[in-house]
This record gives C-alpha cells, structure tokens and sequence, in this order.
C-alpha cells in the first residue's frame, strides 16, 4: 500500500504543503472552503500524518492535557459532558486529551508540563483557594480554568454564571409566593474539597432570598444517594411550612430528592416546589420533569477550548487572564406550585 505524504494531500488539494499543515494544526485561520478540500484529500488519501515527525518539526505534541476530579466523591455522571465536549473540540482541531486525576495535584501539573507531555492543559475541579494555581500560572504551557478561585493568578477562567443561577431558581420560588426555601446542600466531599462554585452557588442565593424577602435555610451536606436524600428531605419538610420550596443545587442529588418526595407520598407541583440545577436533558427525563436552572456543561467546555486554541494559535504566548461566563436559563415544569 502506497505511504502517502503531505505533499500528495496539497497536490490532489491544490493548495500548498504548508496550507495542509496550518489545517491539520490549527495554527493559522484557513477558510472553509480550503479546509474542506484538504481534508477531502487526506480521506481520498488515507493520509495518517506521523506524530512523532510533526511533533519534532513542529514543537508541538498535538495534546491537550485534562485535570478531571475523579474518586469516590467525584460527580462521575456529571463529568461526562465536560469530557465528550472537550475531547471532540480537541479531535476537531487534530489534538488528543491525556487525562490525569486531580488527585495528583501539583505533581500532575509539573509532570504534563516539564515533560513536554502536552501544549495546554485544562484544569478542572477548582477548589476557592486552590493550592496548584501559582504552578499552574508559572507552567511552560497554557493552562485554563473551568471554574473560578477566589485568586485567579492571571489565568483564565470559564465556568458557568453559578451566582446568576442561584438569582434565577430564588426568583422562581419567589414568583410562586414561597415566603421560604430550604436549600438541600452540596455533599460533603465538595465542601470539604471547598469547590469553587459551592461557595459562589450559596452566597448568592441567601443573598437573592434577602434581597425577596424570602427566608432561606439550609439542610447541609445532603449525601447524593437514596439514604442521604430522604433524611434531607424529611428535615427539609419540616423547615418548609405549609408551602415547601425546596432548592436543590447538586444536579446528582436532583433525582433522589424527587425520588424520596414520591416516598412519603409529598408530590411536586401540587405540595412542594422543587427546583434544581441540573442540565435540561437530566430535567427533562427525572420523575416528574423538574423545574431546572440549566449548567450548560457543554457551553462551558466549549468556550474553554476555544479559549485554549486561542492562546496556542499565538504560538505559545501566554493566554491572556480574564474570566467568562455562561449564561444559565431557568425552565418551568411540572414541580413549580401556582402562586397562591
């Protein structure tokens, strides 16, 4: 079988050889049109460019490294968005993902980047005092936050607008005339963690409740499994008054809490308004379809990747810090009570 190079994808492309490679590398913007005809080719071709020559010529390894929580209080199902998201970004502009445990801590940092294993790494599960941003910061290559520390250290940071999320669930339970919600809180492992958007989700909703009039209490840390759920649920009833609101911020918990509802025979929508942030598909198929406010995994990793390839298309320079956030939306379902 014929070995196929580079310059045969810019011959049957007509385009030149080093236009083939500013596709296959993202480095420079190519126009659609160009871009659809090389990579036409190199299927036509089969071209598989070696990794180990490009990396040479190129300086580049053509992976991005992940720093994912990972462990028994890892949010295991909630984690999958991030990483399909980040991966097929990555897969779309010819790059690989190394994953790594944020277990590892600075040590996973010094090794992706003093060892030249990759040209960016992105870093998640950002604890509010983050013991490996000043590495992070100091790295050889680019490293972005998915989340917001308290002391950025000039790196980027993209998450989701978890403050105005906490504005719109308190404002749903206010329009629904609740003079009180009690918020069923994040696990344990995430506030001993100290996890960024624990602190930033809480802080605004006692907060929004303030500034509604509405009293807002707490029962926390809710477990998020079925024994953790109900006992949660069962203090909550009792804070709730005659007219529960209950607010559930830990999407994994959002199905329990339905879950342990349905068992004491409390239906949502008719006896208690439940609201939870969780994502729309996860809404869409609980027990009933519970009113969401929604955290756009998927937004989010995205915005973070083309923040990532923004800063390697200016060949290595560090990115510039700042922070951007998404914008969450509240839907309405069948768990919010009429207004009195």
């Amino acid at each position: 079988m014929a070995a196929f190079t580079s310059r045969d994808v810019a011959r049957l492309a007509g385009v030149s050889q080093s236009t083939v490679s500013y596709v296959m590398s993202g480095r420079r913007p190519i126009s659609d049109e160009t871009r659809k005809r090389v990579q036409a080719a190199i299927e036509q071709l089969t071209y598989q460019p070696n990794a180990g020559a490009r990396a040479l010529a190129s300086q580049r390894t053509q992976v991005v490294g992940l720093v994912v929580p990972f462990g028994p209080a890892a949010d295991t199902t909630g984690l999958l968005p991030f990483l399909e998201t980040i991966t097929g970004c990555a897969r779309e502009r010819d790059h690989d993902v190394l994953l790594v445990t944020a277990d590892e801590g600075t040590s996973a940092l010094t090794r992706l980047a003093g060892q030249s294993l990759c040209d960016a790494i992105v870093l998640m599960d950002i604890a509010a005092r983050d013991s490996r941003l000043p590495v992070a910061a100091a790295s050889r290559v680019p490293v972005i936050l998915i989340g917001i520390p308290e002391e950025t250290w000039g790196l980027p940071c993209v998450d989701l607008d978890f403050p105005e999320a906490a504005r719109l669930a308190v404002a749903e339970i206010a329009a629904a005339g609740h003079d009180r919600l009690v918020a069923l809180g994040y696990s344990a492992g995430e506030i001993a963690r100290d996890v960024n958007y624990v602190g930033r989700f809480e802080r605004a909703a006692v907060a929004a409740a303030a500034a509604a009039g509405i009293e807002h209490l707490a029962v926390s840390p809710m477990e998020p499994s079925p024994a953790g759920a109900r006992a949660a649920v069962e203090q909550a009833l009792a804070l709730g008054g005659p007219r529960p609101a209950l607010l559930v911020p830990s999407s994994s918990s959002v199905p329990w809490v339905l879950q342990a509802l349905t068992e004491r025979g409390v239906v949502p929508g008719r006896d208690v308004t439940v609201v939870g942030l969780c994502t729309d598909a996860a809404a869409e198929t609980t027990t009933p379809p519970v009113t969401n406010v929604s955290t756009e995994p998927r937004t989010v990793s995205a915005l973070a990747m083309q923040t990532l390839f923004r800063s390697l298309e200016r060949d290595r320079q560090e990115p510039t810090g700042g922070v951007e956030l998404v914008t969450p939306r509240l839907t309405r379902r069948g768990t919010t009570l009429p207004p009195p």
